[in-house]
């Protein structure tokens, strides 16, 4: 199977000082969705120790990345970034499977699956 999902190198970059300020360096990076938030599915990212069955892995700029299968077809796509400002840094996530989402960004829905919304 090809990358699910795509990491910038600013991304890269923050994913490994993370891991580093966390004492993680050989941990696996997990990119998830779970039901909730205000449109129905939000997204999960953190540190894994194994992988398991289910998982689809690959490396991108020097980090292992672990999806489940199941949350494949949903990421495929995705671009993962890290935007700085001077109001702070965060995240940011580009999927193109995404046909709605909520106003913190951080909530969506796409036509096969919907979740479970929940109130913000």
């Amino acid at each position: 199977m090809n990358d699910v999902v795509f990491i910038s190198e600013a991304a890269a970059l923050q994913i490994k000082e993370m891991m580093k300020a966390n004492e993680e360096e050989n941990a696996l990076l997990r990119v998830s969705v779970k039901g909730g938030g205000c449109s129905g599915l939000s997204y999960g990212m953190g540190f894994a120790h194994e992988v398991e069955e289910a998982d689809t892995q690959f490396e991108q700029h020097g980090i292992q990345i672990l999806v489940n299968k199941e949350d494949a077809p949903i990421l495929q796509g995705t671009k993962i970034d890290y935007k700085q400002s001077m109001m702070g840094g965060g995240f940011t996530i580009d999927n193109p499977n995404a046909i709605a989402s909520c106003g913190c960004g951080s909530s969506f829905r796409t036509a096969a699956n919907t979740g479970t919304p929940e109130e913000c």
